[in-house]
This record gives structure tokens, C-alpha cells and sequence, in this order.
């Protein structure tokens, strides 16, 4: 048993989807803060001068509107709005000397002055833009005195707020990404974890444990439907192994009991019957009758394995049903002399159809041999085929008591078989149903049973009549009663 538990412990190849969609969503996190980082410090300095172009445009004409005026304390207006915009102000004359040196720090300003001349050149005010900084420059006139106004942004703020901005853009980057790592994480555990529940769940189911309740309502539709899938699948898979043991455990039977009587009887034909040729034939013919039972048991497992694993290549091409259901149908006919059965057939004439005659031949001779064993007492067994529709549909009624609603669904199984309803008139493998159900299904046939409890059952097929079957054959029609 340790071995065995140990044999279904397997080392898990590739990565944890856990890991993975973790990474994932880290480097996908990373990536989008990496690239809002760099777009904003791109654009920072941009955004930072178009301000700075603003504040001074604003101020610098609402310095020459009050600078033009006849103001007395127009020095105090405008270094009130230099003030409020958070500018410097500089007005200076031709020579680059203040016109207000109360207002100004000593210091040469020619320099200055003839940048200003400069930049203005011909117009009456302009934007002088530098590398580190941006100013505002204007010819104006204060008492009648002609004067350049200059406005500049306090020294090394326009890239102290840049820098600091940076800043606090690499501090939040920084933040993002650990909250993104987190984050990531958590979401990552939440994905999985109803993927590793139902894991684990498949991991039980592999060594036979049929008792899980797959079926869970997660948050994710596709995980729903993944569980409700193999929840079907252990239903399925049960049935499976519960029909696996009980096929053993029948076929193991019926080799047993020919096994046994083959051997009785041989033994008594050595030490009892080998002198007396009425009894030492009647034993072999014991014999010869039980190998057959085994030789069709065995044929028909190794039809149904064949049919199951799709090994056998069967070749379809046009052929008469109408006779072929006749056919079928008389080879039961010694039925009527040795047991009292009644045959009946109700056949329409050349209906034609494409498929393999051989295979279909097994599925008739199985429908109606599994009729003559489970019809009634009066032993009637009722055999029908005509068109209905595009169709020659096939049925074939007994008498007897009839499937009970919860067998309906596993008669088609392999070697099921109804205690409440068997009777076994003629020898039988139990495997008739399921090899018909496997050869309709590779036609690609529709067919089911109708069923009620103490009245019978009617088993039905529906074959596509052949597309070249002509008007003149669709016409005859024969009905063949025969009791």
C-alpha cells in the first residue's frame, strides 16, 4: 500500500500558477509604473515652464496696465502684484540703474538691460527663455520716464520644484511598487486557490476516491463550470468502476459455470460413460454446447472491445433493410415450433439504406433476441419497419414487465442485465445492448427504448434511407403477419 501511495505522488514539472500570475502581474505593475514615471518626469519640465509662461504673462500685463498710469504709489501697486504672483520685478532705465532703488538691491543691472534690449529688439514685450530660466520683458514708461519692466521667477525654483517633484515621483514609484508586489500577491492566492482546491479534489479522485463533492459556487464562471465538469466526470467514473467490477465479476461467473460443467462431464465420460454411447454422446454434446456459450461470450467481448477502441474498419455501402429485417426476423422461427412464440412482423418493402450490412445485421439479431427474452407470457414479440420521414425507423415490442424508470439509462451498458424483469429462454453473453449501443453510435444512428412497467418495452432505431432509393420504391408497401 505504501508503494502504492507512493507511486501517485508525482514531482510537479514547471512553475506554481500561483508564482506565476504573481510574477505576472508584479512585472505588469512595474512596467506601468516605470513608464508613468518616465512619461511625467518627461513632461514635468514642460508642464513646469508652460506655468511659469503663464504666471508671467499674467502678471507682466497687469504690470503695464498700472505702470502706464498717473498713480502716485504705483511703485507699491507693482511690487504688490510681484508680490502676489511670486515674481521678481526689475524696472530699469536705458542705463540698467532702478527707477525704484528703494524697492531693489544695489547691484549693476546694465548687464541685464541689454538683455532685455535685446530679446525686445522692435516689439513692446516678450518672453526671454533660458535654460534654467524664464522671464517676462517690456518696454514701459513710469512718470514719464522710459524703462524696461523685467519679471523673473525667484532663482532656481522652476528646477527646485522639477527636482522636488522628481522626488516625491520616485517616492511614490517606490511605494507603488511594494504595494504592487503585495497587491499582486493577494490576487494571485485568490485566483489559485479554487484552481488548488479543485486540485487536490482531482488528486483524490485519481486514487479512487468517489465520494467528492466537486460541485462549488466560486466567484469565477470557468472554475464553476471546470468543477461542475468533474463532477460529472467522478459520477461518471463511478459508474465506470462500479460496471467494471460487476462485468469482472459476471464474466467471471459465466466462465466458471461452463468452465465447471465442461470439466464434470468430461470426467464422466472417462470413468462413467465411455462404454455407453447414448450417455457419452449426450455428455459431449454437453460439452460442445457450453464451449459454444463460452466461444460467444468471448466473441462478443472482443466485438465490444474492438467497437470500443475504434479497430474495426467497417465498409458501408447501399443495401436492402426491408430484406435484411426479414431475414433477421426468420432466423427465429424455430422459436415457433419448440417454444410457442409468436412472431409477428409488420415490414414495409425496399426501404435501402448506407451503412455497414454486417455490423447492422448483429444490432437487428441482438434487438430482437433481446425481445424473445424478455417478453411475456403469451411469448409475443411484435417486428416493425417503415419510413417515417427521411428515415426507416425500426422497432421491435415484447410483452413483458418492462424497465423500471431507474434502469432506463443503464440498459445499454456492458453486461447489464435487469433482475426484475429476466427471463432467459435462449443463451445470451449480456453484452447484445451495449455492442448495439456502440455500433449505432459509429453510424451515427438515433435509437432508445419506450418502456412501461408491466406492459413492455419497444426498442427503436432510425436508419437514413439512401438518397438513390427511387419513387417506384417508395410505393410497395407489404405487411407480413405470421403467429
Amino acid at each position: 500500500m505504501a508503494n502504492q501511495k507512493n507511486g501517485l505522488k508525482r514531482t510537479r514539472t514547471g512553475k506554481s500558477l500561483n508564482l506565476v500570475l504573481w510574477f505576472s502581474f508584479s512585472v505588469f505593475a512595474l512596467v506601468v509604473i516605470l513608464v508613468y514615471g518616465v512619461v511625467q518626469n518627461v513632461l514635468i519640465h514642460k508642464q513646469y515652464r508652460e506655468m511659469a509662461v503663464k504666471t508671467l504673462s499674467e502678471a507682466g500685463k497687469k504690470m503695464l496696465q498700472v505702470s502706464g498710469s498717473e498713480d502716485t504709489v504705483i511703485a507699491r501697486k507693482l511690487y504688490g502684484i510681484a508680490n502676489e504672483y511670486g515674481v521678481c520685478l526689475y524696472i530699469l532705465d536705458e542705463n540698467g540703474e532702478s527707477v525704484f532703488p528703494e524697492y531693489t538691491a544695489e547691484g549693476n543691472y546694465s548687464e541685464l538691460a541689454s538683455v532685455i534690449k535685446g530679446a525686445l529688439s522692435d516689439r513692446e514685450s516678450t518672453l526671454i527663455e533660458g535654460q534654467k530660466e524664464i522671464a517676462f520683458g517690456a518696454k514701459t514708461s513710469v512718470s514719464g520716464r522710459a524703462c524696461y519692466l523685467y519679471l523673473a521667477l525667484p532663482d532656481g525654483t522652476l528646477g527646485s520644484n522639477v527636482g522636488n517633484f522628481r522626488w516625491m515621483s520616485m517616492l511614490t514609484g517606490a511605494f507603488s511598487v511594494v504595494l504592487a508586489f503585495v497587491a499582486s500577491g493577494f490576487v494571485a492566492m485568490l485566483i489559485t486557490k479554487p484552481v488548488t482546491e479543485v486540485t487536490e479534489r482531482a488528486k483524490e479522485l485519481s486514487r479512487g476516491n468517489y465520494q467528492l463533492n466537486f460541485k462549488k459556487d466560486y466567484y469565477c464562471a470557468e472554475i464553476t463550470e471546470l468543477s461542475d465538469a468533474l463532477d460529472n466526470a467522478r459520477v461518471e467514473i463511478s459508474k465506470a468502476d462500479k460496471m467494471q467490477k460487476e462485468l469482472i465479476a459476471n464474466v467471471s461467473h459465466d466462465f466458471k459455470t461452463p468452465l465447471t460443467m465442461i470439466k464434470a462431464y468430461a470426467s464422466m465420460i472417462r470413468e462413467i460413460s465411455g462404454e455407453e454411447k447414448e450417455k457419452r454422446d449426450a455428455h459431449a454434446q454437453i460439452i460442445i454446447d457450453e464451449s459454444d456459450r463460452l466461444a460467444a461470450l468471448v466473441g462478443d467481448l472482443l466485438d465490444l472491445s474492438k467497437l470500443r477502441a475504434g479497430l474495426v474498419s467497417d465498409v458501408k455501402k447501399e443495401f436492402n433493410l426491408s430484406e435484411e429485417v426479414y431475414r433477421i426476423a426468420n432466423r427465429f422461427d424455430y422459436l415457433k415450433e419448440t417454444g410457442g412464440y409468436q412472431i409477428q412482423t409488420e415490414i414495409e418493402d425496399d426501404l435501402y439504406t448506407v451503412a455497414c450490412r454486417e455490423r447492422i445485421e448483429q444490432v437487428l439479431y441482438n434487438l430482437i433476441g433481446n425481445a424473445v427474452n424478455y417478453t411475456g407470457a403469451d411469448k409475443r414479440v411484435i417486428v416493425k419497419l417503415f419510413r417515417r420521414n427521411d428515415c426507416a425507423r425500426f422497432e421491435v415490442y415484447d410483452t413483458g414487465k418492462g424497465i423500471p424508470p431507474d434502469e432506463v439509462d443503464t440498459i445499454w451498458d456492458r453486461y447489464y442485465r435487469s433482475n426484475k424483469t429476466h427471463k432467459r429462454p435462449i443463451q445470451g453473453t449480456g453484452l447484445g445492448l451495449s455492442i448495439v449501443k456502440s455500433i449505432l453510435l459509429a453510424h451515427e444512428c438515433p435509437f432508445g427504448v419506450l418502456s412501461e412497467v408491466g406492459k413492455g418495452s419497444c426498442f427503436w432505431v432510425e436508419f437514413l434511407i439512401s438518397a438513390e432509393e427511387t419513387e417506384e420504391d417508395k410505393n410497395p408497401k407489404r405487411k407480413r403477419e405470421e403467429v
